[in-house]
């Protein structure tokens, strides 16, 4: 199973029904994930399509602090992900269950001044308990587990950062 389907049947089993986001890019395998569970009428997750993924981070943690549940929002690689920054912010400090999964460039060009190439764990540390980079299927599947047990934990904001690549594996 690769990750994209690994993250989505996490996601699932935790109860979530929703991500709020943006199609595009190093997302889409994760988007696609989602698309096959057949959305929550089906007993899927349903994607809720916003205009800005600022948009998507206040959702999340406003689903959150609404209904006591986890609230989940996702964003591409670059600017994409940068944008979840005010909402992450707001959610982490009202404590909000939220979990940010913020897509990353290809994995091989970490490092290289590649187009659109930021640095997601340092942008996110100061408004999440925990955020971390998955570097390989084996590893995303785990530390998943651990940024959930750490929002649902009254922890904060969690934040899982997923190279587009390694999500297809």
């Amino acid at each position: 199973m690769k990750l994209a389907e690994q993250i989505v049947e996490q996601l699932q089993a935790a109860g979530v029904r929703r991500i709020y986001g943006i199609v595009g890019d190093s997302l889409n395998p994760i988007v696609d994930a989602v698309r096959r569970t057949g959305g929550a009428a089906r007993g899927g997750i349903d994607w809720i399509h916003v205009r800005h993924e600022e948009a998507a981070a206040f959702a999340a943690g406003s689903y959150s602090l609404a209904t006591g549940e986890l609230g989940v929002c996702a964003a591409s690689c670059g600017p994409g992900n940068t944008h979840l920054i005010q909402g992450l912010y707001d959610s982490h400090r009202n404590g909000a269950k939220v979990l940010a999964l913020a897509s990353h460039i290809p994995s091989r060009q970490i490092g290289s001044h590649y187009f659109q190439e930021t640095h997601p764990e340092q942008i996110f540390a100061e408004c999440s308990g925990y955020c971390e980079m998955a570097n390989s299927a084996e590893q995303g599947a785990v530390i998943l587990h651990h940024a959930l047990q750490s929002t649902l934990g009254g922890h904060g904001v969690s934040v899982l950062v997923v190279p587009g690549d390694v999500t297809m594996e």
